[in-house]
C-alpha cells in the first residue's frame, strides 16, 4: 500500500471517521492499491478491484500471533497465558492484563483500524455494486466479491462491538458536503448494532460459496459457512449476561439520553443464538466440515498418542475439515517459536523460547481421566498439588516412566496432555527418534535442565508450556529449528458444537437432549464419555447436569478446555459476566528456581491480577476521540 496523490472526492469519504478516531485525515491517505491514484482507477480494471479486495482482507486482526498490536488480545490480556514481564516479546495486551489500561492511549485499542477497514468496504462496495465499473469481472464474481466485503464490514464491526459494547455503525460513508454535525457521529445502541451486524452477514451469506472452489490460491477467503458461523458467535454474544438484559449499564447513556444497553433481559435472544448455531452447523457440516481425527500414520503409534494427536492438529493441521474459517492472514511460526521449550540439551533458547506460560489454574481446570473437574471426581483425590508421585511404565506415552512430578499431573483427561506439556511431560513429535512414542522427547524444566528457566528474556514463569499450538510436524537440532506455518483457526466445528449446546441449555434448560447430543460430540473425540455417563458414575454431585444452572456451568467449563489457548476464554469469562472473579485471582505457578522436585514443586505467586467491575469489561476510548467528538460518549468507568 503506497502513499499516493488522491482526487478530492476519493478523499471526501475520510473525513468523519478520521475525525472521531481522533486521526488527522492525513494518516488515512495510503489507501489506493499499486500506483493507483484515483478512486475511479481503482475500480476500471478487475485486476485493481481485486487488490482492493486483498487490502480489505488486511485489516483483519492476526490472531494467530501475540507479537504486535494487531495480534490476538485473548492470548495475553487475560488471565489463560502469562510470560516474564521482560521479555523481547512486544505485547500490549499483557498490560491489560496487569491492570494498566489507559485512557489516554489504550492498550491494543483497535478502533481506528476497523474503522479504516469498514471505510475501505464502502468504498469498495459502491464502487463493485455500480455495474458500469469493473467492465471486465464476471456477474458471478463481482456478486462474490461484493459478498466478502459485506463480510468483512460486519466482522469490523462486530470486532468493535466485542471490545466497546455499543459503537457508531457506519452505513455508507459521508460525502465532501457533509457538516460539523454529520461528522460527529454517537454511539449507536448494543441491539441496533447486533441487527444491523447480523442483517449484513445474512446478505453476505447469499452471494459467498459454500465452499472453496480453487484450493490452491483462495485458501483462507470467507465461505457462506464462515458467514453463518460469525453470526452465530454474535448472537451468542448478545443473549449473554453482559449484553443481554445487563443493568450494570442503565445509565449508559448517549448526550441525547438514548440508551444504549437494554437493561431487560429478553429471552428470545438465547432463540435467535440456538437457531444460528444450528443453521451454521447444518451448512458446514453440508459443506464437509467434521471434527479432526488424526489419520492413521506407517509410525506405529499407540492409540494414546493417536488421540493426544489429533486434538493437536485439530489446530495445526493446514486446512483440515474441522476449520471453519482459517485466517491465512495470519499465520502462526512465531507464535510456535513463543510457545516451544527446548526437548534437549543442545536445543538453542533462541530456537525454542518457551516463554508462553500458562499459570496452574488453567492447568486445573482440565478435567480427571473419568471426564469430571477434579474437585468432583469421588474416585480420586486432588487436593494437594504438590503431592509427588513417580509415573508407572503404563503412563509412560503422558509422562516419562519413573519420573517423579505433582500428583496434579497423573490421572487426567487426553486434553490436559494434548495441550499441555510440564516437567516430566511426554512431547512426541515427527522428529522423534525411531519416529516412536516409545522413550520420546521428555520436558525437563527445572532450573537446571534444558527447559529451565535459565535464558534472559527466553524463560518460562509458571512450568507449563503449550503443546497445544505447535505443529507435530515442528523438527530441531543443535543447528537450528523449523516450524510449519498454519493458518490460525478462527472458527473450528467444534467450537459451533458447543455455542449450540449453551444456547439450548439457556432456552430450555436440560430437558433438550440436542445439547447433549453436541456436547458429547466434542468430548467422544477427546476419547471422553457423554456428561451424564460421566457425571452419574464418578461425580460427587451425579445430577448436577439435571438442572439448568448446573448444566451451565458444565458447558461454560467445556468451552474453558476444549478452546483452551485459542483466544476465546478472554471473550467467554467477559460474555458470561465471569470475568471479575476470573481475573482478580492470583496468577500461580511452579518454582521455576528450584533444582530438584520437593524445590520445583512449590506454589509460587508470579502476579496478583486486578480487574475492575463494571469498567474493566469494555474498553475506554480514547481521550482524543472523545475530544474531537463531543457526541462520543465515554465508556462507563473511564
Amino acid at each position: 500500500m503506497m502513499k499516493q496523490k488522491i482526487t478530492r472526492k476519493a478523499a471526501a469519504v475520510f473525513i468523519a471517521l478520521a475525525m472521531f478516531a481522533g486521526q488527522s485525515c492525513d494518516s488515512y491517505l495510503d489507501v489506493v492499491p499499486d500506483n493507483v491514484s484515483t478512486i475511479e482507477h481503482a475500480f476500471r480494471l478487475r485486476n485493481e478491484a481485486e487488490k482492493y479486495l486483498f487490502t480489505l482482507y488486511s485489516y483483519l486482526p492476526a490472531d494467530g500471533s501475540v507479537q504486535g498490536t494487531n495480534s490476538n488480545i485473548g492470548m495475553l490480556a487475560g488471565d489463560e497465558i502469562w510470560i516474564p514481564y521482560r521479555t523481547s516479546l512486544i505485547n500490549l495486551g499483557f498490560d491489560i492484563a496487569r491492570g494498566s489500561q489507559q485512557v489516554t492511549n489504550p492498550f491494543m485499542g483497535s478502533w481506528t483500524r476497523m474503522y479504516q477497514g469498514i471505510r475501505h468496504c464502502n468504498i469498495f462496495l459502491e464502487n463493485v455494486s455500480d455495474p458500469t465499473k469493473v467492465r471486465d469481472m464476471q456477474d458471478t464474481e463481482r456478486r462474490r466479491w461484493l459478498g466478502e466485503a459485506e463480510f468483512l464490514k460486519a466482522y469490523f464491526h462486530y470486532y468493535l462491538l466485542r471490545m466497546y459494547g455499543p459503537i457508531p455503525l457506519i452505513r455508507e460513508n459521508l460525502g465532501i458536503d457533509a457538516n460539523k454535525e454529520e461528522i460527529a457521529v454517537p454511539r449507536d445502541p448494543v441491539d441496533e448494532c447486533v441487527d444491523y451486524i447480523a442483517d449484513l452477514l445474512d446478505v453476505a451469506a447469499e452471494k459467498l460459496p459454500v465452499q472453496i472452489a480453487d484450493r490452491t490460491t483462495e485458501m483462507g477467503r470467507i465461505t457462506r459457512p464462515t458467514a453463518l458461523a460469525i453470526k452465530a458467535k454474535l448472537l451468542l454474544m448478545a443473549a449473554s449476561p453482559l449484553f443481554n438484559g445487563n443493568t450494570d449499564y442503565a445509565n449508559f447513556r448517549n448526550k441525547d439520553g438514548e440508551q444504549l444497553f437494554n437493561p431487560t433481559y429478553d429471552e428470545a435472544k438465547w432463540e435467535h443464538a440456538a437457531q444460528a448455531a444450528k443453521a451454521a452447523i447444518d451448512v458446514a457440516e453440508q459443506a464437509g466440515h467434521a471434527l479432526f481425527f488424526m489419520p492413521t500414520t506407517s509410525f506405529g503409534l499407540s492409540d494414546t498418542t493417536m488421540i493426544e494427536l489429533g486434538l493437536r492438529q485439530a489446530i495445526c493441521e493446514r486446512w483440515n475439515p474441522e476449520q471453519i474459517w482459517a485466517n491465512s492472514n495470519s499465520t502462526t511460526v512465531d507464535l510456535q517459536l513463543q510457545a516451544m521449550p527446548p526437548l534437549a540439551a543442545d536445543h538453542n533458547h533462541n530456537n525454542a523460547r518457551k516463554i508462553l506460560s500458562p499459570p496452574l489454574k488453567i492447568a486445573r481446570q482440565f478435567y480427571t481421566r473419568n471426564g469430571v473437574p477434579i474437585n468432583e471426581d469421588k474416585t480420586m483425590s486432588f487436593l494437594d498439588d504438590t503431592e509427588l508421585r513417580t509415573a508407572t511404565y503404563e503412563e509412560r506415552f503422558y509422562i516419562a516412566e519413573g519420573f517423579q512430578t505433582s500428583r496434579l499431573h497423573f490421572d487426567r483427561e487426553p486434553r490436559f496432555y494434548s495441550s499441555l506439556a510440564f516437567d516430566g511431560a511426554v512431547w512426541y513429535k515427527y522428529d522423534s527418534p525411531g519416529n516412536s512414542d516409545e522413550n520420546t522427547f521428555v520436558v525437563r524444566s527445572k532450573r537446571i535442565d534444558y527447559a529451565g528457566s535459565t535464558h534472559a528474556f527466553h524463560h518460562n514463569v509458571t512450568g507449563y508450556f503449550i503443546k497445544k499450538l505447535i505443529d507435530w510436524n515442528q523438527t530441531m537440532s543443535s543447528s537450528g529449528a523449523t516450524y510449519k506455518a498454519y493458518a490460525w483457526p478462527q472458527v473450528r466445528l467444534a467450537d459451533l458444537y458447543l455455542m449450540y449446546a449453551e444456547a439450548l441449555n439457556e432456552l430450555n434448560g436440560p430437558d433438550n437432549a440436542e445439547a447433549f447430543v453436541y456436547l458429547d460430540k466434542v468430548r467422544a473425540r477427546a476419547g471422553l464419555e457423554g456428561v451424564k455417563e460421566s457425571w452419574m458414575n464418578f461425580s460427587n454431585n451425579p445430577s448436577k447436569f439435571a438442572t439448568k444452572d448446573g448444566f451451565r456451568e458444565i458447558i461454560h467449563q467445556e468451552r474453558l478446555i476444549e478452546l483452551a489457548f485459542e483466544g476465546h476464554r478472554f471473550w467467554d469469562l467477559r460474555r458470561w459476566k465471569k470475568a471479575a472473579a476470573y481475573l482478580n485471582a492470583p496468577i500461580t505457578g511452579w518454582n521455576m528456581l528450584g533444582e530438584n522436585a520437593v524445590s520445583y514443586y512449590q506454589i509460587s505467586t508470579v502476579y496478583q491480577q486486578q480487574f475492575v467491575a463494571p469498567r474493566d469489561y469494555f474498553w475506554p476510548l480514547s481521550e482524543n476521540a472523545v475530544i474531537q467528538n463531543q457526541n462520543l460518549v465515554q465508556a462507563p468507568g473511564w
